[in-house]
């Protein structure tokens, strides 16, 4: 709520980049991106320089050229788009309650929490999880799935796609319940009068033939977890006799690719110490192996674990998103599609327009089911007790559901509402805050430089193809389902 004081303005929350000798602003308020004319730029310096009556303001525009009518309605544009505003007590940012019916877009279901692997920095059992607790099962049943997938359907409202993500564990390890899962699925979805869709995360050493042609059959988009060429991905992803995975993932791996006919199949790389190199994991995925897509996550610890990335490394990892971030837009510059996740993303929010609450879905359209039927809000909270939202049974606990969602809107984290950038972070990961300061309402302060720098990044790559080929953000759009 905004109290107005005086007919006086100063400038609204916003972020101004150039590219290509262009002035643009993002509204921080809005999530929204424009070209900003000699006129406008006319009032961003002026206000820059301190608050103005609208009179003076609109005498100054007058004085550099506009009519008197053109300049009153700049000044109504720019402040309906809160570029600029009027002098205000502002009150400051305040939660909104989350709707207790807010209808439910997806499920993660970890059909198992057993892996054939022992990746070294696997957060599986992790510091807010026990390894399996007493009594709980290590693989989900097909009943308990089943009533995974009615819960959804009828937790959907007026939604008329819903969609599963299967995970473990690895997952592969329950393939016969996923196989049966999705044909249980497909038949109550097309009663229900809805459209499911269905994607896995898997570290690819259990594939066959029989299971990628299931996975081709039935559109199921594949996300595999791997961290380059062999002496990368031997480093940390390793079996539990320390054996690397690699010589076992690669022939499979060239088979998902060549025989998934449906979906793009898209690799997502841990970074830790020692496994920093972006550009050359980027090309092997890519071009020696196939991938579609590639993307990059830094490990997340709370401590100093021998695989955590320092200060250092992680300079060089955004200095490497550069890099690859600078040949994404060569690709786009002449119309082609490069596979740097990290920019596609991004670029996805920004022309969206994604003014986020919240950093993600977790405990909003997104709930994660553990083997037992216990619902936590995303897989990473999974089979952590204290975070436990209810059970596939019983339904949702409404009152922790509003606990977890109410500390975790950005109005609620107070380094977040100065931030210019909180539109697309809204203070990063629920469970990374939860493992580095105990609470997953708390922005993770030790990634707001780097999100700044990336998202400013990628608005200068926006504003490079708004002047360039902006076709190429059309058909982008379209691609990504935007428009």
């Amino acid at each position: 709520m905004t109290t107005l004081l005086a007919h006086r303005y100063r400038l609204g929350e916003i972020h101004e980049f150039r590219a290509e000798g262009a002035d643009f602003i993002y509204l921080v308020t809005a999530g929204a991106i424009f070209a900003a004319d000699g006129a406008t730029r006319k009032v961003l310096d002026l206000l820059a320089q301190g608050e103005l009556d609208h009179d003076d303001l609109v005498r100054a525009l007058i004085g550099d050229g506009l009519s008197a009518v053109d300049a009153e309605g700049l000044v109504r544009e720019l402040r309906l788009a809160r570029a600029i505003e009027a002098n205000q007590v502002v009150q400051g940012l305040t939660p909104a309650a989350p709707p207790a019916d807010f209808p439910l877009q997806a499920l993660v279901l970890n059909v198992t929490n057993q892996c054939n692997l022992a990746c070294t920095y696997c957060y599986e059992f992790g510091a807010d999880k026990i390894a399996t607790p007493a009594g709980k099962p290590k693989y989900m049943t097909v009943e308990t799935a089943k009533s995974s997938v009615d819960f959804l359907l009828g937790s959907a409202g007026r939604r008329e796609a819903v969609h599963i993500t299967f995970f473990g564990g690895e997952t592969l390890m329950n393939f016969r319940l996923l196989r049966d899962v999705v044909l249980y699925a497909d038949e109550a979805a097309a009663a229900a009068g809805k459209r499911i869709t269905y994607s896995l995360t898997t570290n690819a050493t259990l594939l066959t033939d029989e299971i990628i042609q299931f996975l081709s059959d039935h559109a199921v988009g594949v996300t595999v977890s791997m961290d380059g060429p062999p002496e990368l991905q031997d480093a940390r992803r390793v079996y539990k006799n320390g054996k690397g995975s690699y010589a076992v993932m690669e022939p499979r791996l060239r088979k998902l690719i060549a025989g998934h006919k449906t979906r793009a199949v898209t690799a997502r790389v841990t970074l830790s110490a020692g496994v920093t190199d972006v550009k050359r994991i980027y090309q092997h995925l890519k071009h020696d192996i196939g991938f579609h897509e590639v993307g990059f996550a830094p490990v997340t610890s709370a401590d100093e674990r021998e695989y955590s990335l320092n200060g250092d490394a992680m300079t060089g990892v955004l200095a490497d998103f550069e890099a690859l971030a600078d040949e994404w837009l060569d690709y786009a510059l002449q119309g082609k599609v490069h596979g740097f996740t990290n920019v596609s993303e991004t670029l996805s929010e920004l022309i969206a327009g994604s003014n986020k609450s919240h950093p993600c879905g977790a405990g909003l359209g997104l709930l994660g089911v553990s083997p037992s039927g216990d619902l936590s809000p995303c897989h990473r909270f999974t089979d952590a007790d204290t975070h436990t939202l209810g059970h596939i049974s019983t339904g949702l606990d409404q009152e922790k559901r509003e606990d977890f969602l109410t500390r975790g809107h950005v109005a609620a984290k107070y380094e977040c509402t100065s931030c210019w950038a909180r539109p697309l972070c809204a203070g990063g990961c629920h469970h990374e805050a939860f493992v580095r300061y105990g609470d997953t309402g708390h922005a993770n302060l030790h990634y707001c430089d780097w999100i700044r720098q990336w998202t400013d990044r990628c608005l200068q790559i926006y504003g490079t193809l708004a002047q360039k080929n902006p076709e190429f953000l059309e058909r982008f759009a379209e691609r990504k389902g935007l428009q």
